[in-house]
């Protein structure tokens, strides 16, 4: 055997646990998901064919709910971007006690979705909230629930963000900067022209990342607001959530699902293609 083989062997044999790992957890249940989809019923035992997937994509509610989703996780990912990588750029600078803001910045994201949600929805209370017994009245979950779980949101992961965009600036070569500084180049040049298009393949994996959990977000609605006021915060994955286990139409929850799936795949490859044309290197 040659030695080229030998170590495409021992390459499948590194990679055959992580694939019989993904495929008994993840693609089986995909498969059985798509089949679910395909049939209608109480125990979704009778062959539909697509007709669950016609239904959801004319159903106004699946389109209300996948708007709201739309729109949530624009918040998200723009929250993301901007306010994670101004916090890296503060705490990039040799401020005093600035390991000690990471970690702190960093705690909130490190705590599950159901114990941030049970705190805010109670700081956030409009009858017993925090916030009204300091004397700052407010209804922020009646009048701007959407808003209030982006900000949730942002709030929860925006540490992780500020994270992975230190490690981009530091990944960014000094002398750059040096050679813009010699050429006088003010601050504003220097992070337009050059930290900024350098911070591209960050840039790409935090949006990228931020899309996908944006458009998976469950607990937020699940937690703080049940999907209201109304169907304010309907986001679609709460919505596949209702259809199966309130309405117990497991079929059309299935068809959902893998339209679901399709979209944040479609979305996931538009950006990469985008961050490939645009891509820097260096």
């Amino acid at each position: 055997m040659s030695l080229s083989a030998r170590y495409a062997r021992t390459a499948y044999l590194f990679l055959l646990p992580a694939l019989v790992f993904f495929t008994a957890f993840f693609y089986v249940p995909i498969a059985n998901v798509i089949a679910t989809s395909l049939h209608t019923g109480p125990q979704a035992d009778v062959f539909a064919g697509l007709s669950n997937y016609a239904d959801a994509l004319a159903d106004p509610s699946v389109r209300h709910s996948f708007l709201v989703t739309l729109g949530f996780s624009g918040g998200v990912v723009a929250g993301s971007l901007v306010f994670g990588l101004l916090l890296a750029l503060v705490l990039d600078q040799p401020l005093k006690g600035r390991v000690t803001f990471r970690a702190m910045l960093l705690v909130p994201y490190l705590t599950s979705v159901a114990i941030v949600g049970l705190l805010w929805r109670n700081i956030l209370d409009p009858q017993l909230g925090i916030l009204n017994r300091l004397g700052l009245d407010q209804q922020w979950l009646n009048e701007h629930p959407l808003a209030t779980i982006v900000g949730v949101t942002l709030w929860q992961t925006v540490g992780y963000t500020m994270v992975l965009f230190l490690a981009g600036l530091q990944g960014i070569p000094e002398t750059y900067q040096e050679a813009a500084r010699i050429d006088g180049a003010s601050a504003w040049q220097r992070f337009w022209r050059i930290t900024l298009p350098l911070l591209a393949p960050t840039t790409l994996f935090v949006s990228v990342m931020a899309v996908i959990s944006g458009l998976q977000a469950f607990g937020q609605a699940y937690i703080i607001t049940n999907g209201g006021p109304g169907d304010a915060t309907d986001l679609s994955v709460f919505h596949i959530y209702a259809t199966a286990f309130k309405t117990r139409d497991f079929g059309y929850s299935s068809a959902q699902s893998v339209l679901l799936l399709v979209v944040i795949v479609l979305f996931t490859l538009m950006q990469l293609r985008a961050g490939k044309r645009g891509e820097v290197t260096y």
